[in-house]
């Protein structure tokens, strides 16, 4: 069913060459606007005001960090192919990537963690970057790197970092 769902997603870009190009521009360049949205709630706190900006910022960043951390524990105790190792002529893969472990995708982790951190102190902007981390974890399925249960994962993964 993993394959399934990685194929019907990665397979939609095949013959589409905007599309193509769009998935790589979102991939280089998402994952930086999201954090740097998350670094700007520091400066959302007024002078002698509430302090929930500066916390948002700084749970984001921890929350980040920890969820990275936790991928790197997950990887050491469960290696997986990424899609294109394990099926090199059926996969579209538009990055360049390592041929390392895939499980759990560290974009996702990191984009997730940092959207739930921000929920908590900011709803509309937290559920704003939830729907960016979304994007950045289907878009690694669609450029070739990630099984859509890695992305999965690393929503769990940032659920409990966060």
């Amino acid at each position: 069913m993993d394959w399934s769902i990685f194929h019907s997603m990665n397979g939609v870009l095949v013959h589409h060459e905007g599309g193509q190009d769009a998935a790589q521009a979102f991939n280089a360049s998402a994952i930086f606007v999201l954090v740097a949205i998350a670094g700007l709630t520091w400066f959302f706190a007024r002078p002698e005001g509430a302090t929930r900006s500066k916390l948002s910022a700084v749970s984001a960043a921890a929350a980040g960090a920890l969820a990275l951390l936790i991928n790197v524990l997950l990887g050491a105790l469960w290696f997986h192919d990424r899609p294109f190792v394990d099926h090199p002529r059926q996969t579209l893969l538009l990055v360049h990537h390592a041929a390392d472990n895939s499980f759990p995708s560290d974009h996702a982790s990191l984009a997730f963690a940092i959207a739930f951190a921000v929920i908590a102190f900011h709803r509309r902007l937290g559920l704003l970057l939830f729907l960016g981390a979304a994007c950045i974890g289907a878009d690694r399925i669609f450029v070739g790197v990630h099984y859509p249960l890695e992305v999965l994962a690393s929503l769990f993964v940032a659920l409990g970092a966060s």
